[in-house]
């Protein structure tokens, strides 16, 4: 590819690294806390989502790194980076979001929240008498009794540091040494997580005659009052910390006899993994930070000095603080699916036309509804699921463990290697042993990570598979928070296939083709090659081509060089991508037909769907896979495609509205930075508003006896040519 050109497609300056460009998926997280427009507990939320994201990204991505450096690993990443290299710009461009974090909650935020009648107690001195005095009351009823102070000396080892706990530090010394005594000890306590880490105050009234509602955190309280917890010593010095450490685990699956005891050892590893990042009090005792630095044995490059209260994740339970409401965006109350908006069951729904499903603007309760409904359908002889990351209270999980009572054949892929959530799923899979389901864990060497649920149903003429795929976890919780699209379908090719998904996870069955689904890690970049590849030869030819994907993450090289090979040749491609973009947009030469668009609101933007213009009769596949090479070569994924008409137009909609939004989408320019479109004489249009607007539209329409076939109210972007800046 691009050879045609002289241009050389495996230049690295083609390329941008991954972990830096996941660095600015989170800057776009942080504008939204930053932005004005946004109301003020939407914009708390935000920059929690930061600072909780930063944790995984240093758990997983930093600590990838780190161990690549120990190995002397020294192959560059597709942008031409080194580890160290990338470790370097990481902990730079790390520092400055980090400043710029603290800059918007205390700068901006704090202001705003007394503005609004809340007031956060930053330090001790702004207590009055009456709030000093209700904190002691607090403090011995509620707080010491939870508390374990440890200590370090000569007689005593370093306490356990607990991988992202909060703590406080202290130089403590001995009231009776004299003035000849060696060195201050250190001392540290747990601010213990089973208490509320905001701990509201009474009521106070302002000069102005204002109320306000004070609250302080937890760990202000402790430090006012550590001196009870070491009532022989002096308390010289406090500074809460907080760390980082290595969670990411390697299984040789081929040595371990049992996967999940071998599971169970690594996450118990994770309490003493390599510590990767340092977080303190920027106003910490030298001799504080000097101890923590040598136990812990972290860099000053790993050092993150805090100018605020660490880990600000508590304000997503600030967020939760009753009235405050108008501060909020609306809650929304995800809607009916307007064709099960009927008397008849959902086999003969699914029976009667493929159903489209979109989270969280249409409920999820349509997918439990689906598995619990074949758990106690008497016709239903057998239900095979595969399942990532299900919610704690999992209806799903309750619903297939009746369908066992039942004497169903339940077959269940438990994915044990789930990044954070491999404990859970330890648990749901022993629970759904005990319920007499088969469960599987799928394929040595690869997690399985697609999205399908297959019922076999005796009916009057003869056997017939009813089936969901979908783009998103059988997680109820989530379902309400993410982007996800489904469908259901009684197609004979798309059930065919499903039963050669399940034989091949739970035996040694690999099908010769597929009928209409799409696997990793087998099948899935080929075809996906072939499909760019087929485009850029349209368009050569003179036939419509284009291409338009939504995604997660963009990180694989051979598939970004086939784009970069279809843009040459004049397809024109528009990508949205949630997260991490490898690619350049508007190379001269290279990229000049590529626009890449993120967008980031109030849900988290979870769907993959892919548009092939096919010279001029589009083909739509949605699917559990991103563009990387983990999804494409290390996982079991499944692409399916939208068959039906009626079905093909609502994913066009849905990409036309994503494509035209410009006030939450942030665009790829060609300086590698994302900006807003700029608004000047055009309409606004957001588009997760919009669909929340549809959805509750079509579903009144059913209400009200009329065609459920909405009348969308959103006007589509003008097309733009081949090569045309957007």
């Amino acid at each position: 590819m691009g050879r045609e050109t002289g241009i050389d497609l495996n230049d690295s300056n083609y390329y941008r690294n991954r972990e830096l460009s996941w660095l600015d998926f989170n800057e776009r997280i942080l504008e939204e806390a930053r932005d004005r427009g946004n109301l003020l507990f939407e914009r708390l939320k935000f920059l929690s989502i930061t600072s909780s994201n930063l944790d995984e990204f240093f758990m997983v991505r930093v600590a990838s790194i780190k161990d690549m450096i120990h190995a002397g690993y020294e192959k560059p990443d597709i942008s031409g980076m080194s580890a160290e290299e990338q470790l370097t710009a990481i902990q730079k461009k790390t520092h400055e979001m980090v400043a710029m974090q603290y800059s918007t909650y205390q700068r901006s935020l704090l202001k705003d929240l007394k503005e609004a009648g809340l007031k956060v107690i930053a330090s001790l001195d702004e207590l009055n008498k009456n709030e000093a005095d209700y904190l002691d009351k607090y403090f011995t009823e509620n707080v010491y009794p939870v508390l374990t102070p440890m200590a370090y000396d000569s007689s005593r080892p370093f306490p356990l540091v607990v991988n992202k706990t909060l703590n406080i530090a202290a130089l403590v010394r001995p009231k009776k040494s004299g003035k000849h005594a060696e060195g201050p000890d250190f001392a540290m306590v747990q601010v213990p997580s089973v208490l509320s880490r905001i701990v509201e105050l009474p009521p106070r009234v302002e000069e102005d005659g204002r109320e306000l509602r004070p609250v302080i955190l937890l760990e202000r309280v402790i430090e006012k009052h550590i001196d009870k917890l070491f009532s022989n010593y002096d308390v010289l010095c406090t500074a809460p910390f907080r760390i980082m450490r290595n969670a990411d685990f390697s299984l040789d699956e081929d040595e371990a006899e049992d996967l999940l005891e071998e599971i169970k050892k690594q996450l118990k590893k994770r309490r003493w993994g390599e510590v990767i990042r340092l977080e303190i009090d920027e106003k910490a005792d030298k001799k504080l930070i000097r101890i923590l630095k040598e136990e812990l044995e972290v860099t000053n490059e790993d050092i993150y000095y805090i100018g605020g209260p660490l880990d600000l994740t508590f304000l997503m339970k600030m967020y939760g603080l009753s009235g405050f409401d108008a501060l909020k965006d609306a809650k929304y109350t995800p809607q009916p699916v307007p064709e099960l908006m009927n008397e008849d069951g959902i086999f003969d729904n699914i029976r009667s036309r493929d159903i489209f499903l979109h989270h969280p603007y249409e409920t999820f309760e349509p997918v439990v509804d689906f598995v619990r409904t074949a758990a106690r359908d008497p016709q239903v002889l057998a239900i095979k699921q595969t399942l990532y990351r299900v919610s704690s209270t999992s209806p799903i999980i309750a619903a297939l463990e009746e369908a066992a009572g039942n004497g169903k054949q339940v077959t269940v892929l438990v994915e044990l290697k789930a990044r954070f959530d491999e404990e859970n799923n330890i648990l749901w899979a022993k629970r759904l042993e005990k319920a007499g389901c088969h469960v599987i864990y799928g394929l040595l060497g690869l997690k399985t990570h697609s999205k399908i649920t297959l019922v076999v149903r005796r009916e009057e003429d003869g056997i017939r598979r009813y089936v969901h795929l979908g783009t998103g976890n059988y997680n109820d919780s989530t379902a309400k928070l993410y982007t996800d699209c489904g469908i259901f379908t009684a197609d004979p090719r798309i059930g065919e296939d499903a039963t050669a998904v399940f034989n091949m996870l739970s035996g040694y069955s690999e099908p010769a083709g597929w009928n209409e689904l799409l696997c990793a890690p087998l099948w899935l970049r080929k075809w996906l090659l072939a499909k760019i590849r087929k485009e850029a030869e349209n368009a050569a030819a003179g036939r419509p081509s284009g291409i338009v994907a939504k995604m997660n993450a963009l990180c694989d090289k051979e598939v970004i060089a086939a784009l970069y090979d279809a843009s040459q040749k004049g397809v024109k491609i528009d990508l949205i991508i949630r997260g991490i973009c490898c690619l350049k947009t508007r190379i001269p030469g290279v990229s000049d037909n590529i626009r890449v668009r993120s967008i980031v609101g109030r849900y988290l933007e979870h769907a993959r769907i892919t548009r092939f213009e096919n010279g001029g009769d589009p083909l739509y596949y949605m699917g559990s896979a991103d563009w990387m090479p983990r999804n494409l070569d290390k996982r079991v994924e499944i692409v399916f495609p939208v068959l039906s008409e009626e079905n093909k137009e609502k994913v066009q909609h849905l990409l036309d509205v994503q494509l035209a939004d410009n006030l939450k989408a942030h665009e790829l320019t060609e300086a590698g930075t994302y900006e807003k479109p700029d608004l000047r004489g055009k309409r606004k249009i957001a588009s997760q508003i919009t669909f929340m607007q549809e959805a509750a539209a079509a579903a009144k329409t059913v209400e009200q006896g009329r065609d459920p076939q909405i009348t969308r109210t959103f006007v589509p972007m003008e097309a733009r040519e081949p090569g045309e800046q957007g």
